[in-house]
């Protein structure tokens, strides 16, 4: 999959060129058909960035966000992705479908999440870790070859066990937006760009993708 690379100087940058992307991406999905479907990742970055969209002009009321992935802890958690999510988006009126994390039956919630998701999203947002990662595509993670499910867990990883969608729920995006930022995404963001299969975040594939990355990471 080829990638567009935007740079941009620094992380507040990325931040302000992802939120007017998502922005023109919502917009355009709004007057195309209606709606617009959002899958979004956790990061700081990503925060920023949205803590910018809940002050731009967006059709908030026809927006629907969707989670890439989630650390299973309680409600309230601070490692919980949802919790900075919603403290970003303040008082912005998005519908946000979470995932069932605090669900007894991990399997089960991971099923009834992918029953929520649309047939195509308009966007996905993701990031990349040191490691190669993106979502909770970990290396080494059986998830990696999950192909039968659009929801699936995972190991352990940092101490979390992770809901994360899968390499085929990623394939229905029309457009992954990517958001790199920090010297220690160097290396993994050159074998993103080469296509580089040895790391999790090399075998995404979508219909388009850009990559919103700092000076640092490039």
């Amino acid at each position: 999959m080829e990638h567009r690379v935007d740079a941009q100087p620094d992380p507040a940058g990325v931040a302000r060129a992802g939120a007017a992307l998502v922005a023109a991406a919502a917009r355009d999905a709004v007057s195309a058909r209606g709606s617009f479907h959002f899958a979004v990742s956790g990061g700081r970055t990503p925060w920023a960035m949205f803590v910018e969209l809940a002050h731009t002009d967006m059709p908030w009321p026809s927006v629907v966000l969707y989670q890439v992935d989630e650390r299973v802890a309680p409600a309230d958690d601070p490692d919980r992705n949802l919790h900075h999510l919603r403290l970003a988006l303040g008082p912005a009126p998005a519908q946000v479908h979470a995932m069932g994390v605090d669900e007894p039956d991990l399997a089960a919630a991971a099923a009834a999440y992918a029953r929520l998701l649309p047939e195509r999203f308009d966007l996905v947002h993701l990031g990349l870790g040191p490691d190669g990662h993106t979502a909770s595509l970990v290396p080494d993670d059986p998830v990696l070859e999950v192909a039968d499910r659009l929801v699936a867990l995972t190991q352990p990883y940092q101490d979390r066990v992770r809901m994360t969608l899968t390499y085929p729920a990623l394939a229905r995006a029309r457009r992954l937006v990517w958001l790199v930022t920090g010297a220690d995404k160097k290396e993994p963001l050159q074998k993103l760009l080469a296509g580089d299969t040895s790391i999790p975040a090399g075998r995404v594939e979508a219909e388009s993708s850009v990559v919103l990355a700092d000076q640092a990471a490039l």
